[in-house]
């Protein structure tokens, strides 16, 4: 009863600040957006953030106190990642003309946070609509995110352990299955609940490692497609959590899976995994691989709470209500995909420098659900190196390639446990290495098969020459690293021939992408 007395005060509020007048500036018209628990009032140049004065058990709004702490938290925050974007928070205060927007005469009635405004069709959800959201993009998003956590304070004792995984997961399911009343939806909803229970006692023990070595961090929180936006051609994340130190000290993974369910949601999953699989490469953090579906699906459910909050709202049209329930049908269904582990697959790359290998293992990585591990990568980060830096090939010892080769055998271990598909990116010019990853394949019980990418040696040396002067990719191969490589190379024989797939790469690059393609179906059809 008082949430709506409360809700019923906001709505004056707003009502008055519709008004041009009651800004500080030029605004032709004032346009508003409505969220569950804010109101966003766009005018003129800027846009005037106000949070609803609602107490939802997960975040408490009510009190003019608590709104402008909050204000002032959700300035801090999101000027990590977009300071061009978050300017202040400015007072809201009540005249005899109505309510006005800035320093006047009284006490504040309530508070604002003014942002810069942007065009909402370049926020990403609308980019993925659109079909144009590409895997350059969704590789310089990745790379934002690892820097924002690599970044992050690291979250007190008690933040992100298992037993915080499954309270925040147990209050979601709790909240649906208070709010539905379909039988159908709530035999459902059990058997999430049961999937989810089994899963958390499976992953406990990584996650209560993981927060004890530094993976819970204060990381965005609510980084869906929506509050990502195109500044300048960058994706630039937005609105992360304030309200709540339980739903921002979180796993890194926990942030990541939020865009990865929603990149699956938009019906990108190649871009989904490219996402996961370039943070990855950027952190190292294939461990994470373990609670990934835990998070993802959390992050499905979590959707679906807040479609059934907004059908509760009493300022919402019958259309708009329709809309909601559609939207919680939806994001069920896409928890129930998620929970579903992929098929175990191991699939080798092998040939000389710049015949194409780490293109064509990203692509089927992609196809496959799955996630590339490159040797060049590893490599360098063994050493403390990142993927660009140039280690004038002081990494390429006979005792370092060893190494590497451990530990892709280890990241690939990882993520078959996890039931996530791996596609590792190395030369493999020798039998031994190449059966060293068969075995782990039959160890683990997972498909195996070899990639051969090939083009002619005039096409080798012109890509390696290229590639070595551009200086932008991790490996570090030049011309005299390809004629040494011919000459160990060892050929594949008969029997490995038998579960290899050759790739001829000197074509256009519409070919190969069918022929990955249908060799990603072949292999999934088998598995079924």
């Amino acid at each position: 009863m008082e949430d709506a007395f409360r809700l019923q005060e906001h709505e004056t509020l707003v009502s008055g600040l519709l008004n041009a007048s009651a800004y500080p500036h030029p605004a032709q018209r004032v346009e508003r957006i409505d969220t569950h628990i804010s109101t966003v009032l766009l005018a003129g140049d800027f846009a005037y953030k106000i949070k609803k004065p609602v107490d939802l058990g997960f975040l408490d709004f009510s009190s003019l106190e608590k709104r402008h702490r909050y204000c002032l938290q959700e300035l801090r925050l999101n000027r990590r990642t977009a300071p061009d974007l978050y300017l202040d928070v400015v007072p809201i205060v009540a005249t005899a003309a109505g309510p006005r927007i800035g320093p006047a005469a009284g006490d504040p009635i309530d508070y604002a946070v003014r942002m810069r405004r942007f065009d909402p069709d370049c926020t990403l959800d609308h980019v993925a609509a659109r079909g144009q959201l590409t895997g350059e993009l969704v590789d310089r998003l990745a790379a934002v995110v690892a820097r924002l956590h690599a970044g992050a304070a690291v979250a007190p004792p008690g933040f992100g352990t298992s037993g915080a995984a499954r309270q925040v997961t147990d209050a979601s399911l709790g909240a649906i299955r208070d709010r539905v009343q379909a039988a159908s939806d709530r035999a459902r909803i059990d058997a999430l609940a049961a999937w989810s229970a089994a899963e958390w006692r499976a992953r406990a023990p990584q996650m209560d490692a993981r927060a004890a070595s530094g993976s819970v961090r204060e990381c965005h929180g609510d980084l869906h497609l929506a509050n990502i936006v195109l500044l300048d051609g960058e994706p630039v994340p937005f609105d992360g959590i304030e309200f709540s130190d339980e739903l921002r000290f979180i796993d890194v993974i926990c942030d990541v899976a939020f865009t990865f369910m929603d990149l699956m949601d938009h019906g990108v999953p190649p871009l989904a995994w490219r996402l996961v699989g370039r943070y990855l490469e950027l952190t190292g953090d294939y461990a994470g691989l373990s609670v990934l579906p835990y998070y993802a699906t959390y992050r499905a459910l979590v959707r679906a709470e807040i479609a059934l909050i907004r059908l509760r709202q009493p300022e919402l049209k019958r259309q708009v209500r329709l809309r909601e329930h559609t939207s919680f049908e939806h994001y069920l269904a896409l928890a129930e995909r998620l929970r579903r582990a992929g098929a175990r697959s191991l699939v080798v790359m092998t040939g000389l420098s710049g015949s194409g290998k780490s293109t064509i293992a990203l692509e089927l990585a992609q196809q496959l659900g799955g996630v590339r591990i490159r040797s060049d990568v590893e490599r360098k980060r063994l050493f403390g190196f990142a993927p660009q830096d140039r280690t004038q090939r002081a990494v390429y010892s006979r005792e370092a390639t060893a190494r590497t080769y451990d530990r892709m055998a280890e990241v690939a271990r990882a993520a078959l446990a996890a039931g996530v598909p791996v596609v590792v990116d190395g030369a493999f010019l020798k039998r031994a290495e190449r059966d060293r990853f068969r075995a782990l394949a039959r160890e683990l019980d997972a498909r195996f098969a070899l990639v051969a990418c090939e083009a002619p040696p005039d096409v080798l040396r012109a890509r390696v020459a290229a590639r070595h002067r551009a200086g932008s990719d991790a490996s570090e191969a030049d011309l005299d690293v390809l004629a040494r490589q011919i000459g160990w190379q060892e050929p594949l024989s008969p029997d490995e021939r038998v579960d290899c797939v050759q790739i001829d790469t000197q074509g256009d690059w519409t070919g190969v992408e069918a022929q990955c393609r249908s060799l990603v179906d072949a292999w999934q059809n088998d598995a079924r």
